[in-house]
C-alpha cells in the first residue's frame, strides 16, 4: 500500500463528519486533490460546497481562498496588480487571491470573458502574467468553482477551452429526505462541537504532492488504456453508436479527456486503496470527465437530447473489457 493511502482514508473520515450526504462530491474533491486537477461543481444553493472546499483545505493545511465572481469583476481582482510605492518611489507586485493553493471561485459563470481568460492562464499554465512579467502559482494549486444553472439570469457560459481545463464536472442535487433531517439535527447541536472540529490531519501540502506521485504509479492494464480511448474516441463518431444522433455534437472529446479520465479512474482507485485500475474505476468518473467537453448541436437540442444522455448511452455501448 502506498505510505499515504491511510492519511487520505481519514481525511475523507473527516469530510463526512461535517458533510452530510454527498459522497459524490467529496470524491470529487479528493480525487482533484490527489490529481491537481481543476473542478466545477453545479447545483442550486445550499448544498454546502463552500463547507466542503473549505474543509478540505483546512484538512491538508492548505492556503484557501474564497473568490467571489460577479460582472464587476476585473483580471487584477484575481491576479494582482503593480501597485506604486511611494516610499521607494517604485512599483510593487501585490499578488492576488490566486496565489493560494487552493481557490474556490464561486458562481464563476457570473464574470465576463477577461476574467475568464485571465483565470485560464492560471488553470492552464499554474502561472500568471501581469505587467509583463510571468509568476508561479503554488505547486499544490488547485480551482474548485461552482456554477449557477445557465438558465438563470446574468451567467455568461463558460468559453470551451476554460471548460476542458476541468478534470472533472459534477453536478450535485439535492439531499435525501433522511439526509436532510440528519443536517437539521447537526445544525441544532452545532453550538455544543463536536469531534469533527477536533480533527488533527497528518497531511500537509508536501504530503499531497508526494502522494500525486503515488497515484501516477498506479498499475494501469494495456486493455483499461484502450477502453479510455474508445470511450473518448466514441464521442467523436457518435453516428456509429446511433444513426439518428450523428449531428447531435458539434465537437466530441479532444485527447486532453483521455488523459482526464485516466488520471481521474487512478485516484478513484488510489482512495480505494488499490493500485491498480478497473473498468468500474473508468465507468464512475467518465460523466463527469465527459459531460463539460462535448458541444451539443441544434438538433441535440430539437430532439431535446441531453449530453448527459449521449454520454449513457456512449457507456452503455463500447464493450467493457
Amino acid at each position: 500500500m502506498p505510505s499515504n493511502q491511510p492519511a487520505f482514508r481519514e481525511l475523507r473520515r473527516h469530510l463526512e463528519q461535517v458533510i452530510v450526504g454527498q459522497p459524490r462530491l467529496l470524491d470529487r474533491l479528493m480525487i482533484c486533490l490527489l490529481t491537481g486537477g481543476h473542478l466545477l461543481l453545479e447545483g442550486p444553493p445550499g448544498l454546502a460546497k463552500t463547507t466542503a472546499v473549505n474543509t478540505l483545505a483546512s484538512g491538508v493545511h492548505a492556503s484557501f481562498q474564497r473568490i467571489q465572481f460577479t460582472p464587476d469583476l476585473m483580471p487584477g481582482d484575481l491576479t494582482g496588480s503593480d501597485v506604486f510605492d511611494p516610499r521607494e518611489g517604485a512599483f510593487r507586485f501585490v499578488p492576488g487571491p490566486l496565489f493560494h493553493e487552493i481557490v474556490l471561485a464561486d458562481e464563476i459563470n457570473r464574470a465576463p470573458p477577461k476574467v475568464q481568460s485571465a483565470l485560464l492562464e492560471a488553470m492552464a499554465e499554474h502561472q500568471v502574467t501581469v505587467g509583463g512579467t510571468t509568476r508561479r502559482l503554488p505547486d499544490l494549486f488547485v480551482v474548485m468553482a461552482t456554477q449557477n444553472p445557465l438558465e438563470q439570469s446574468g451567467t455568461y457560459p463558460l468559453p470551451e477551452a476554460q471548460l476542458d481545463r476541468f478534470l472533472l464536472h459534477t453536478v450535485l442535487d439535492y439531499p435525501t429526505s433522511e439526509e436532510e433531517l440528519e443536517i437539521l439535527r447537526r445544525d441544532r447541536s452545532r453550538h455544543y462541537g463536536s469531534d469533527a472540529d477536533d480533527f488533527e490531519s497528518p497531511l500537509q501540502p508536501g504530503t499531497v504532492l508526494a502522494a500525486r506521485r503515488e497515484v501516477a504509479e498506479v498499475h494501469v492494464e494495456d486493455v483499461i488504456e484502450r477502453y479510455v480511448v474508445a470511450l473518448v474516441g466514441a464521442t467523436r463518431r457518435l453516428g456509429e453508436i446511433d444513426p439518428g444522433w450523428a449531428d447531435y455534437l458539434v465537437a466530441g472529446a479532444s485527447p486532453r479527456a483521455s488523459i482526464a479520465l485516466l488520471r481521474a479512474a487512478s485516484a478513484l482507485a488510489y482512495l480505494q486503496e488499490r493500485d491498480y485500475v478497473t473498468p468500474d474505476d473508468v465507468l464512475a468518473v467518465a460523466p463527469d470527465v465527459l459531460r463539460h467537453r462535448l458541444v451539443p448541436g441544434y438538433a441535440a437540442a430539437a430532439a431535446q437530447v441531453s449530453v448527459d444522455a449521449m454520454v449513457r448511452r456512449i457507456l452503455d455501448t463500447v464493450p467493457v473489457p
